[in-house]
């Protein structure tokens, strides 16, 4: 990917003194989709004010392609923004809305006229010049927001949460068109949600925050399958997350039993967090009535040893169908797990459940609740 064109350099900001940012460090590169993921309150929406000029840190630098903008107003930055509420002008019309800017800046008509058929056509609208905002559903007001940012050639579009008012089936195309646009453009967009499926669906990098620090900066499919602390593997799709031991390289207990896995470096009897995802969890039923020693048990248990060494022996106490997979319950060692499985299992059937060695996530315990996490390095 291309270079580096913005760096945030040790920003700390505060609201009447609750620390928001912390010595907050962040780099994004030129043409990148980068996301801020976290829960509200994190400092995602402050990074993206100050980004944009309308917040100024209390310490700290706003580099843009080389230059200090910290101080910069925001009419003077290569930047415009989407609010979650479009903030359209309903007096005018779509035509007069995209405008906006362009006059402001002294544009002649022919220009604006252009530029107006051109990003009308860009985010599939063509012939809504003459409307008016409130005859606009949800999605179009979206586009005609974005359309307004467009035409004034931002090298970086900021985007705060647009998709939050519109129902799941429009969220889900417009992800899709974002993608699109961005790609279209060629342009550097920094989006903030909350949603996660929304960063994982569209994002290049995500940076999952909490509480002002940065907890890891990665693509899509390393925040999801290597996450680097409990928080970021518990805000990040659904998991299983307990307390382990790692007895030595590549062998880890849970509740007493002794599982392969791939990670090292952890030392030895060292206590750590686990992540298992639901779908990584197989389970393999045991024939009701069937005690330990019978055939059936026996080929169950080769099935499961088959996978892993290790393996728990539980209760299916919860099923629920949704249409792609089956989410169930799994009561095993006094923990409730998740799992999702194409095959539905009965509540109430005795199974024994494994896991890939590979699908088996070893971290290492935080030493206090405000250790701040992972440093950023290169990507």
């Amino acid at each position: 990917m291309s270079n580096r064109l913005i760096d945030l350099q040790h920003i700390t900001k505060a609201f009447d003194g609750t620390v928001v940012l912390d010595d907050f460090n962040l780099y994004i590169r030129e043409n990148e989709f980068l996301t801020l993921l976290g829960p509200s309150g994190c400092g995602k929406t402050t990074t993206l004010r100050i980004l944009g000029g309308f917040e100024t840190p209390d310490q700290g630098k706003v580099i843009f392609d080389g230059q200090d903008i910290t101080s910069l107003a925001p009419n003077k930055r290569q930047l415009n923004t989407v609010f979650q509420k479009y903030a359209l002008f309903t007096h005018m019309s779509v035509a007069e809305n995209i405008a906006f800017g362009l006059r402001i800046r002294k544009k002649s008509e022919d220009y604006i006229r252009e530029k107006i058929r051109y990003a009308l056509k860009l985010v599939n609208l063509e012939g809504y010049e003459e409307r008016t905002p409130d005859s606009l559903s949800g999605g179009q007001q979206q586009r005609i927001a974005i359309a307004r940012a467009i035409v004034n050639e931002p090298k970086v579009l900021l985007l705060d949460e647009p998709l939050g008012a519109l129902d799941l089936k429009l969220r889900q195309d417009m992800q899709y068109e974002l993608i699109r646009l961005k790609n279209e453009l060629g342009i550097t967009f920094i989006y903030v949600t909350h949603d996660q499926e929304e960063a994982l669906t569209m994002s290049d990098t995500i940076v999952v925050m909490n509480q002002g620090y940065i907890q890891q900066v990665g693509t899509p499919e390393d925040i999801y399958n290597e996450p680097q602390n409990a928080f970021v593997a518990d805000f990040i799709g659904d998991s299983n997350l307990i307390d382990g031991t790692m007895i030595q390289d590549q062998l880890v207990e849970i509740f007493g039993v002794k599982f392969a896995c791939v990670d090292t470096g952890f030392g030895t009897n060292k206590p750590v967090d686990v992540v298992i995802r639901p779908e990584d969890l197989e389970l393999f039923a045991v024939p009701e009535g069937e005690d330990t020693q019978s055939s059936a048990y026996q080929e169950a248990v080769r099935s499961a040893e088959r996978l892993n060494p290790g393996y728990f022996e539980g209760t299916v106490s919860h099923v629920i169908f949704k249409g792609m997979h089956y989410e169930m319950e799994v009561m095993a060692h006094g923990f409730e797990w998740l799992v999702l499985s194409t095959r539905m299992f009965q509540v109430g059937t005795k199974v024994l459940m494994s896991v890939d060695p590979f699908n088996i996530q070893i971290m290492k315990k935080p030493e206090s609740e405000d250790e701040k996490a992972v440093g950023l390095e290169e990507m």
